[in-house]
């Protein structure tokens, strides 16, 4: 995968003054570090995980995006010049807490960055599930599909004992129908469930995987629930049951697809031990609140201008945390237009003008 885009085969790159930081080693982030190496500027890239790769790695089955690609992109930018400090986490005032934190080695403040570099972006993506917010949501084996994913795929890449991987029992169930989700069903199956549900409450025509993603899913045994919510867990101590409610579709909501609706007295339970939650992911940055000049959306991602620029000068936002979730490719594309920006803001003199430039 390679993410030197803007360099080509054999090209001398002249060195330009300008010192940048980017917080983390995703697409995005690596889409912005090719751009930015190549055009002769020293890049160093902070993560908190093991190795760099994001998602690519940590969040995504080898059989879906080859894993020796991603690291030959990597190590092509590393061949260039981009350092990379991993297994450290940058933080704000407010830190919290996260799946893949169990491998930082050390912590450095986000105001310390700032004072250090001539530009620093954000590309810390949206590394948290959504919570399905129902009764029983915190008994045993039920889990977040990202901490379920990670635990899998880090165990693979040998950073994680195999023990330490959420064990799947019997019977699982999957709520929600985008590639997460897919992934999830899959590895419930390679994990040993022998009967897995894809519950998602509205129909298979408007899963954001695609028709053909769930389709391969069924043809793989998975039983697909279509119209169906669960609105509740039930166990002693672990899942043993979840209870579902049919769902009928209405008008279109904001995203343009019909706004599901639930049928009253439609009730009805299944028997599972497995719950993955795997109904959207939500931002991730250093902060939770404002903090270093940098403000939040309602809906947690950066706020930023449309050239990625946040309210502190020099401080930058790319890919899923400041645009919500998307594809690796819109990502990694988004990451390298912010890294334009930078360039532009570098080239015009950076921080000595002491305000940003329209």
């Amino acid at each position: 995968m390679k993410f030197a885009l803007k360099c080509s085969p054999g090209q001398k790159i002249a060195k330009r003054q300008g010192r940048v930081a980017i917080i983390g080693a995703g697409p995005a982030g690596l889409g912005a570090a090719g751009y930015l190496i190549c055009k002769g500027y020293d890049v160093d890239v902070y993560d908190r995980m093991p190795e760099p790769g994001g998602m690519t790695l940590f969040a995504i089955p080898n059989w879906r995006l080859p894993w020796k690609n991603v690291r030959a992109g990597v190590e092509e930018l590393r061949e260039l010049g981009v350092n990379f400090f991993t297994n450290v986490k940058v933080i704000c005032d407010d830190e919290y807490r996260i799946e893949g934190d169990q491998f930082v080695k050390s912590k450095v403040h986000l105001e310390e960055l700032i004072d250090r570099y001539d530009a620093v972006i954000i590309a810390t993506g949206t590394w948290e599930s959504r919570r399905l917010r129902i009764p029983g949501e915190d008994l045993k084996g039920s889990y977040l599909a990202l901490d379920y994913l990670f635990r899998i795929y880090a165990s693979q890449h040998g950073y994680l004992p195999k023990s330490e991987v959420y064990r799947t029992g019997l019977k699982s169930m999957v709520v929600g129908a985008g590639l997460t989700a897919v992934d999830a069903a899959i590895e419930s199956q390679l994990e040993g469930a022998r009967e897995v549900y894809l519950s998602y409450r509205r129909t298979i025509n408007e899963a954001p995987a695609g028709k053909a993603e769930i389709n391969r899913l069924i043809q793989r045994g998975v039983k697909l629930m279509e119209l169906t919510l669960p609105v509740e867990a039930s166990g002693k101590e672990a899942v043993e049951a979840v209870k579902l409610v049919k769902m009928r579709l209405g008008k279109p909501d904001a995203s343009g697809r019909p706004a599901p609706e639930p049928i009253p007295g439609s009730e009805f339970v299944v028997s599972v031990d497995t719950l993955i939650s795997a109904i959207g992911e939500i931002p991730t940055p250093p902060m939770r609140k404002e903090c270093c000049g940098v403000t939040l959306r309602q809906n947690g991602t950066i706020d930023t201008d449309a050239q990625g620029r946040t309210r502190r000068l020099g401080v930058f936002a790319a890919g899923d945390v400041t645009n919500g979730p998307t594809l690796i490719g819109k990502a990694l594309a988004h990451g390298m237009r912010i890294a334009q920006s930078v360039e532009a803001f570098l080239e015009a003199g950076g921080k000595r003008g002491g305000s940003w430039r329209s």
